[in-house]
């Protein structure tokens, strides 16, 4: 990972090369931002930086994730009792590698363990600082980046002050986190805190242009969802595949819903809807629940006149004004509430079958529900 890999980001780009250049960088540095806003190609591109700038001859080579100099610990789960990244390092580097903007709900799908516990636990801290400890393999700087490091647990955070507050010659410490507020008072008055930014709409239209083949109104529209990430923003771009299937089961739900009070017939409908919905892999039927809040919440702003924010319409064979006219601030929030409780039914490995059922019943109470 280059400097000019990076997406965006110039102002920060150039404090860090200025900071390297004139040896005025921190030995531990926390990296507080999103991930899809360039958080961990940031940290990349910078140890990159340092293991050369230490030393002309380093094999460090396009990415530095498999210099021997580069330590890694991140949240993962216990596995044969031991809670140790080593054990998912190959799986991480991978990823990283494909994918640099991931975020922690990736990584935990790339081990098909989301109904695990992930942490960064005391032992591998331990094992990270013995590490740490040791000779540097290349003569330059050791390097030690914790991804996610607000997933410590609290001993962990103990033992890593303690790391902290004596650590081995020459050695970088690099944290990323979503914010700077997750830890220790005294972890953090140690460390030189980068807020990393959303990446501007500008710098994301130019990435978009550069690998995908987008009008001017989609890429407006694909900006306005992404809201400055890049990871999001690939996700919705993978995920159109998905919206005219998840457009389709939508309207007949809503359909549905509406006919069932005066046709209880189709109740049956609603069932087999169910039924249809709950044989999709679990990742689709919580993308189909996300796909749901944004249709509701875009159809509030269609009826509250504020169409300007409206990116997303139903407009094949739909009636979409009719429809917004029936979503409103009485109905909104348990509609959403619903949904919501449902996805968190599917992650705890609920009856998917009946969790459907349940949600497409209760929609046509809360359709009927006057404003």
């Amino acid at each position: 990972m280059n400097w000019e890999d990076i997406i965006g980001q110039e102002e920060l780009k150039k404090q860090l090369i200025q900071a390297v250049d004139s040896h005025r960088l921190g030995h531990s540095l926390l990296f507080s931002g999103e991930e899809g806003y360039g958080v961990f190609p940031l940290v990349l591109a910078l140890c990159k930086a340092l293991l050369f700038k230490k030393n002309l001859k380093t094999k460090v080579g396009n990415s530095p994730l498999h210099h021997l100099d580069l330590h890694l610990s991140f949240p993962v789960y216990a596995q044969d009792k031991k809670n140790l990244s080593e054990n998912f390092i190959q799986q991480f580097r991978q990823l990283a590698l494909e994918s640099p903007y991931f975020d922690f709900k990736d990584w935990t799908q790339i081990l098909d363990a989301e109904n695990k516990q992930f942490s960064i636990s005391v032992e591998d801290i331990r094992y990270i600082s013995e590490k740490m400890h040791l000779k540097s393999f290349e003569g330059g700087p050791k390097i030690l980046v914790i991804w996610r490091a607000d997933k410590m647990n609290e001993k962990a955070a103990n033992k890593f002050l303690k790391f902290l507050e004596e650590p081995p010659k020459d050695t970088f410490v690099l944290l990323t986190a979503p914010s700077s507020t997750d830890f220790l008072p005294t972890i953090l008055s140690r460390t030189q805190v980068y807020e990393v930014p959303r990446i501007t709409d500008l710098a994301l239209e130019k990435a978009l242009k550069n690998t995908q083949n987008t009008n001017s109104e989609n890429s407006q529209t694909l900006l306005y969802q992404a809201q400055g990430n890049w990871n999001t923003l690939q996700k919705i771009l993978n995920s159109e595949s998905h919206d005219e299937e998840f457009r389709t089961y939508f309207t007949q739900w809503v359909r549905d819903a509406f006919m069932v009070k005066s046709q209880p017939r189709r109740l049956k409908n609603i069932m087999d809807w169910a039924a249809l919905v709950s044989s999709w892999n679990k990742e689709k039927q919580k993308d189909f629940l996300d796909y749901c809040i944004e249709i509701f919440r875009l159809a509030l702003l269609e009826n509250y006149a504020l169409d300007t924010l409206v990116y997303k319409k139903i407009d094949r064979h739909f009636h979409w004004k009719k429809f917004s006219a029936y979503i409103h601030g009485a109905n909104i929030e348990p509609m959403l509430t619903e949904i919501s409780l449902a996805n968190l039914h599917l992650v705890r490995n609920g009856n998917s079958k009946i969790i459907w059922t349940d949600l497409g019943i209760k929609l046509s109470r809360y359709l009927h529900k006057s404003a």
